[in-house]
């Protein structure tokens, strides 16, 4: 063994990277390629009544236009396929298909404005976008659906009729213990409002991707992606395809945060390529990108909770209304974790709560970061900070009267798999702040020369299931082979694991190398390919170093053996099954969701100018239980930008609708955290409980610096300038407005 798992050893493709030798999706060019532009709706809610596609047809240069009448079976989806490839008349399913035509099923509807029209494949860019602009559509507008909760009512305008009678598309219950009873119990009652916003994704490479056939035959799409596996079956059912016509490879990926979890461009640059046998490349431009894609969802959720004056929770009553945007994308995946989260890492005998999802004309919700926690930790920890207020109670201390355990049940009713170590975290958190900061009460300070501003300090904590939930048989494959005659001269790791700037890849390498026992230089990673690899799973849930270091733990481990046993090249594959979860009761939710949570507890230093209503993140104590921190450099900037990307969230990110278009399409209206607006300082306290079923007993850690975040901030605010604001981002206006001030 080279004790190699656990060292914080430099990236393996870092190299590359800041060199300018890796190459992104918009990097690549192949003899012969050809540029692709595509015609958005720009429109939130319309039939396509006529597409006129002949003035682009006849311009010099066009090779090929495209509408829905060319895409064979013209849906797709992630989960089901609620969604048009390419939008409007004429539109095939295939022979075996229910629906014959475009209006049975309402393909010749745009949804939302990012709805694909049409497409167009010329000689240079800048003739495919001139020949885009050509295409003549004539639209119907339809009755616009843009308000969650004016949808849910009955005789709201249907986004889709096609589906059901109602635009609620998910609806999760809690029923646990007597809520009634238990508010009967309860001394002091806590209510509350909280709004959380739209976020846009924000990574640097924008969609773009390449398409071609191979020397086989096969349509090959080299796209940025989250699971290479479902890229490859949505577009060999979107085309008709046998599933083996089609190959999927992710070049490098310049970040995700669940935003390539939904398909973007990769169907449309199949289609192309197939139909003209030349390749084809297409880049979005950020504008594209901003209003084409789906975002973090959007949420109202009233809360009521109740607790004894001995400081013990014993009631809760949630509603949650989540814009689900045109299609259903992953909302109820997402809402089934805040459903999950949505009382905290607490105990709480007595829970009620409805949690919808609603269609409306707005961007999709997508999959982010968090995947529906941090949702619910805005509300279950702001309600946790109100009741410590009320009841007298330090934050830190009414926490630890009510932390769930292995022995306690979850809103779900049943209790945490464990380690449960959200007391090691929050304790880590609070000491590190007392030792470090001299924090002793959350208290306001003024600042030294700055007569309007005001500091203090807030606390949060949350949790995060590790993997694919409720009942769904999660696995991931591998294949490690051993090269060499005397001594290993090369270990050869296959996984088809994304690696979307998480490290994911570093990580496997250091496990392979820490079995076979080589230096981490001996070890090739041949990864994010859908040829000749098994199914690997989603970059998403926090799972990938968990599930992936399982599968390349057991592949190692077996190939291994056979190369002590003399066997040259000495080869082995390994498919790791996660332990089984169950489906929540649709009454009730009682289920097992998940096999494994992560913990996270975060103190933050705030400061508010009360003129300007400008509020500061100061600094940031992180704790957060990883398991064991396979390479510890790589935790430690999981941690820092998972809070500067909650940072946005929580103060700088204004995304802004109206009447479905999207106002801040770009990232000089939509503000992103820069350099100047980070932290003073982050201190990443990592905190190792190890979970016996984690390779070397690591969990996740990509999204639990995230969840504690926003309500940290409210929590410090609150402490700093004695109001409460349940809604985020924490603008200047919206400060101003509950001081008074405006």
């Amino acid at each position: 063994m080279t004790n190699i798992v656990g060292k914080p050893l430099p990236r393996i493709d870092a190299f590359g990277k800041v060199t300018g030798e890796t190459l992104y999706g918009g990097d690549l060019s192949m003899p012969g390629m050809l540029h692709m532009k595509i015609l958005f709706a720009h429109r939130p809610h319309a039939r396509v009544v006529s597409i006129d596609t002949s003035r682009a047809e006849a311009l010099m240069g066009v090779f090929g236009v495209y509408t829905s009448k060319d895409v064979p079976v013209n849906e797709y989806g992630l989960q089901w396929n609620d969604q048009p490839v390419l939008c409007g008349p004429g539109s095939r399913y295939g022979e075996d298909h229910a629906y014959s035509t475009a209006e049975e099923k309402g393909r010749d509807i745009v949804r939302f404005v990012g709805d694909q029209v049409a497409v167009v494949v010329a000689e240079t860019e800048a003739l495919a976008a001139q020949a885009r602009d050509l295409i003549e559509v004539t639209y119907e507008d339809l009755p616009l659906v843009t308000d969650p909760e004016a949808a849910m009512q009955p005789g709201a305008t249907l986004v889709h009729p096609e589906i059901g009678p109602t635009n609620i598309c998910v609806h999760d219950k809690i029923r646990k213990g007597d809520v009634e009873a238990g508010f009967a119990q309860a001394e002091v009652i806590v209510e509350g409002e909280y709004r959380v916003p739209v976020q846009e994704h924000a990574y640097l490479q924008p969609e773009a991707g390449l398409a071609h056939i191979d020397d086989e035959g096969r349509v090959v799409v080299l796209a940025a992606g989250q699971w290479t596996h479902t890229d490859q079956k949505q577009i060999a059912h979107a085309l008709d395809l046998h599933i083996d016509q089609v190959r999927v490879v992710y070049p490098a990926i310049g970040g995700a945060f669940g935003g390539r979890e939904d398909m973007s461009v990769q169907i449309v640059l199949a289609l192309a390529a197939l139909k003209l046998k030349r390749p084809v490349k297409i880049v979005w431009s950020r504008q594209e990108s901003m209003f084409g894609h789906g975002k973090r969802h959007p949420m109202v959720i009233q809360a009521r909770w109740g607790a004894t004056k001995g400081g013990k929770l014993v009631a809760a009553e949630n509603t949650f209304i989540a814009d689900a945007g045109a299609y259903m994308y992953t909302t109820n995946k997402v809402l089934g974790n805040s459903t999950i989260t949505q009382t905290g890492p607490y105990f709480i005998p007595n829970v009620k709560a409805d949690v919808y999802g609603v269609y409306t004309n707005n961007l999709p919700g997508a999959a982010f970061r968090g995947f529906g926690a941090p949702q619910a930790a805005f509300m279950a920890e702001s309600q946790m900070n109100k009741l410590a207020e009320a009841l007298g109670l330090d934050p830190v201390e009414f926490r630890m009267r009510n932390l769930i355990s292995e022995d306690l049940t979850l809103d779900v009713g049943t209790p945490p798999p464990g380690p449960v170590s959200i007391g090691q975290v929050i304790t880590a958190a609070a000491k590190t702040a007392k030792e470090r900061y001299s924090v002793e009460a959350f208290t306001p300070t003024t600042v030294h020369g700055q007569p309007s501003t005001v500091r203090s300090w807030g606390f949060a904590a949350g949790f995060k299931n590790i993997g694919f939930s409720f009942g769904y048989k999660e696995n991931c494959w591998s294949r490690v082979e051993i090269h060499g005659d005397g001594e290993i001269e090369d270990v050869v790791v296959y996984s088809a694991s994304a690696e979307v700037g998480q490290g994911n890849h570093t990580v496997l390498a250091q496990m392979a190398a820490e079995v076979t026992g080589v230096t981490l230089d001996r070890v090739h990673m041949v990864t994010m390919d859908t040829l000749n690899m098994g199914n690997a799973g989603s970059a998403s849930a926090s799972r990938l170093t968990f599930m992936s270091g399982n599968a390349v733990k057991g592949a190692s481990e077996r190939a291994f053996e056979k190369w002590q046993a003399e066997e040259r090249p000495a080869i082995a594959e390994y498919t790791y099954l996660a332990p089984e979860t169950t489906p929540m009761d649709k009454e009730t939710g009682y289920s097992m969701p998940n096999f494994a949570y992560a913990y996270a507890a975060q103190a933050v230093e705030v400061e508010v100018d009360t003129e300007t209503g400008q509020v500061r993140l100061v600094r940031v104590i992180s704790a957060d239980d990883v398991g064991k921190a396979i390479n510890p450099a790589q935790v430690e900037g999981q941690i820092e930008g998972g809070v500067v990307q909650a940072q946005g969230y929580a103060i700088q990110e204004n995304f802004i609708t109206r009447d479905g278009y999207v106002l801040t399409d770009m990232l000089s209206t939509y503000l992103i955290p820069t350099i100047w607006d980070i932290p003073e300082s982050v201190d990443s306290v990592v905190v190792e409980v190890p979970d016996e079923r984690g390779p070397w007993g690591a969990k996740g850690v990509g999204e639990l610096p995230y969840l504690p975040l926003a309500p940290a901030i409210a929590h410090a605010i609150r402490n700093a300038t004695g109001v409460w604001i349940s809604e985020i981002p924490f603008t200047p206006e919206r400060v101003l407005k509950a001081l008074g001030r405006i």
